[in-house]
């Protein structure tokens, strides 16, 4: 119960306290996690598609860096627009 009550507490006072900086830093953080998975996804099958076919470890090397940059750019983009819009 005391929990709740300090709760109603902070809920009150609430137009006092801005939440934009913590909203802000918070979709950032969710929307790093996209590019994490994809990056994820794009290494582990350029690493079984090597292990399939080594002869073909040139191409699939060099796609899977282009896919990891254009991947890595959405988060870096992401982090530029938090600080262009704070």
């Amino acid at each position: 119960m005391e929990v709740l009550a300090a709760l109603a507490t902070i809920l009150a006072q609430a137009d006092a306290i801005d939440v934009a900086p913590i909203g802000k830093g918070l979709v950032y953080g969710l929307a790093a996690i996209g590019p994490g998975i994809g990056i994820g996804i794009i290494f582990g099958k350029a690493i079984e598609a090597v292990a399939r076919q080594p002869e073909a470890r040139g191409m699939v090397q060099q796609l899977m860096f282009i896919g990891f940059a254009l991947a890595e750019a959405l988060a870096l983009f992401g982090f530029v627009l938090f600080f262009i819009l704070s």
